[in-house]
């Protein structure tokens, strides 16, 4: 058992000073059989902590239906197992560049812009959700054996608004839970964030990326004693869908971490390793400063451009931080682990089965909604990720008019009387061809993963205004939900009706086998000639593909492939599925 405290200048185990050299990597990022390895790459560039948000949404998809909340607990074993300290951020919000900020659909759905503010409801569902998650961390504080030594009360709520009654309130519901170690907010070094995020009594700490004198002398200006600490040090930054690659100069970022310990301060390297958005569970954010504008998705790889990437290797960035943080430890760093490696040799997997998308539906849909004076939306339907049918007519006969769409969220593969007429788009949300009536039509929209940051939180996903034709709604709207989470279902896609691929398919569910030998820890999937949607081998989601790019390899876990005959499944959303993927050894390591 270990006593932490908050001192007056730095933090203290049981009574001696300790500065936290800690990086973040998330447990729900990372395969569980991999936890091992890559929290034995924290301890090898010289971190004695590791720090963790935790999506509330992934926990409880529906009110009260809770899955898997003990996955943190076994993660916490595991920091503790490789020789290091925890800092634990549950939120409920978490930003993280995941989606909906981790709140789930459910609750912004009900509460809208009542969440994170000190609306009683909202509360009560937070107090639920603490009381089925915070076991897990209570019993693993310090003071009880195990690593936990902080806890973060919200998540950069300074960013978001200056309801200092809410924060009050959930700091009271963590210690209420339990929760006996210190808790601490964390803000943007700039004084209208650390005004609106702070709470008297709790540590504050800063995120940023750079300039750390500048950033710890603003936090001064609120804070004037307590240990400084900076919980993000962002050395890296996240990519979009369609804008070009991020990095950041590996010797830039570690002078930057430098400075920061020649401040005398404490670290959270953010991120120390990135992992995957598995499972269409990446985010997006708003473009402008103040993140109002269009729809930016984050891509399915969470690199980060983070010194372990996201195939667990050491970069140059590595590197150059175990160089910096060597001269802070108490004695020689450990070993790197065994480098992680690739299959021996690349595979090409034929897809042979398919079917389309409205057979898909019928397999694995929700029940069809009865008809609705206005589209219901995804948080309506119960819909967290997936697609959504819609299905309205077009009433005759009339000229052809315009059909378009209000409150697109956030795109839409259209079909009028059975033909394809276009892809629909927020920005982008009206066919470019008339419609004449009468007419039947089908629009499938597609969550490209909501808002995680921002006065946007919260969104409804779906079409949230209307389908026009001219200037008229068009009435009596139904709708079926396609859930990704129906394929986790065990034999789910055996009761799809695949038929033999020809070469004329187009959206839909695309089935191939493959075989691999025992031993490789990752791989990579490429898919050429694909445009957009979701592939899973062997039942287990690696997430989006896009041919808007940046990104255009799928990281494979390597505990997900089986010695021997393994099966893919691709659901193409949009456009015609091609004959096969690629399965080879990924990425090679950054050099910089």
């Amino acid at each position: 058992m270990a006593d932490f405290t908050v001192g007056d200048d730095d933090f203290r185990i049981d009574g001696k000073p300790v500065r936290l050299l800690s990086g973040a990597l998330h447990y729900f990022r990372v395969h569980e059989g991999q936890w091992d390895h890559r929290l034995a790459m924290l301890r090898a560039m010289g971190l004695n902590c590791v720090e963790t948000y935790v999506p509330w949404n992934l926990h409880e998809p529906r009110p009260g239906r809770f899955r898997d909340v003990g996955a943190l607990g076994r993660f916490l074993d595991a920091a503790h197992r490789a020789g290091l300290w925890a800092v634990v951020r549950p939120g409920p919000y978490i930003c993280a560049e995941w989606e909906n900020g981790g709140l789930p659909a459910w609750v912004t759905g009900r509460f809208g812009r009542r969440v994170r503010t000190r609306d009683a409801g909202y509360l009560d569902a937070v107090r639920a959700w603490f009381a089925e998650l915070l076991p897990q961390v209570v019993e693993r504080q310090a003071d009880r054996g195990g690593p936990v030594i902080m806890v973060q009360a919200e998540n950069e709520y300074g960013s978001y608004g200056t309801d200092a009654a809410y924060l009050r309130q959930l700091a009271g519901l963590l210690v209420e839970s339990g929760v006996g170690v210190p808790l601490f907010t964390s803000d943007g070094p700039e004084d209208h964030m650390l005004t609106g995020g702070s709470v008297p009594g709790l540590l504050a700490t800063a995120n940023f990326g750079s300039g750390a004198r500048e950033a710890f002398g603003v936090l001064r200006r609120h804070q004037a004693s307590g240990p400084l600490m900076c919980m993000e040090f962002w050395c890296g930054w996240f990519e979009h869908w369609g804008a070009p690659p991020v990095v950041r100069d590996p010797a830039q970022a570690a002078g930057a971490l430098a400075e920061i310990l020649e401040c005398g301060a404490s670290v959270n390297i953010y991120m120390a390793h990135g992992g995957t958005n598995f499972a269409g569970w990446a985010g997006a954010n708003r473009s402008g400063p103040l993140q109002d504008g269009g729809l930016l998705p984050t891509v399915t790889s969470y690199d980060y451009d983070a010194p372990v990437d996201e195939y667990g290797r050491a970069t140059e960035k590595f590197r150059l931080f175990r160089e910096v943080l060597a001269g802070y430890a108490d004695g020689p760093l450990p070993a790197l682990p065994p480098e992680p490696v690739g299959p021996a040799a690349p595979v090409r997997v034929e897809l042979t089965e398919w079917a389309p998308l409205p057979a898909v539906l019928e397999a694995l849909g929700d029940e069809e909604s009865a008809e609705c004076g206005v589209p219901p939306t995804f948080e309506e339907l119960g819909v967290d990720r997936g697609l959504v049918r819609y299905r309205v007519a077009v009433p005759g006969p009339r000229r052809p008019y315009t059909l378009d769409v209000s409150g697109l969220r956030d795109r839409a593969v259209v079909y009028v009387d059975g033909v394809r007429r276009g892809v629909l788009s927020e920005e982008s949300a009206a066919l470019e061809e008339p419609v004449a009536g009468p007419a039947e039509v089908e629009l499938w929209v597609e969550s490209l993963g909501r808002v995680n940051y921002g006065p946007r939180l919260g969104e409804p996903k779906g079409i949230t205004g209307g389908v026009l034709h001219e200037r008229q709604y068009l009435h009596g709207v139904r709708a079926r939900a396609l859930r990704l989470d129906a394929f986790d279902e065990p034999g789910a896609v055996a009761g799809v009706p695949f038929v033999p691929v020809d070469g004329s398919g187009g959206t839909g569910l695309y089935r191939g086998v493959f075989e691999v030998a025992a031993g490789a820890d990752h791989a990579g999937l490429e898919l050429p000639g694909w445009t957009r949607g979701f592939v899973w081998v062997n039942g287990f989601c690696l997430g989006r593909y896009w041919s808007a790019g940046p990104q255009d390899t799928l990281y494979v876990p390597g505990p997900v492939l089986r010695d021997g005959v393994n099966e893919v499944w691709v659901l193409e959303t949009e456009g015609a599925g091609a004959p096969f993927v690629e399965l080879g050894p990924g990425l090679p390591v950054r050099s910089g």
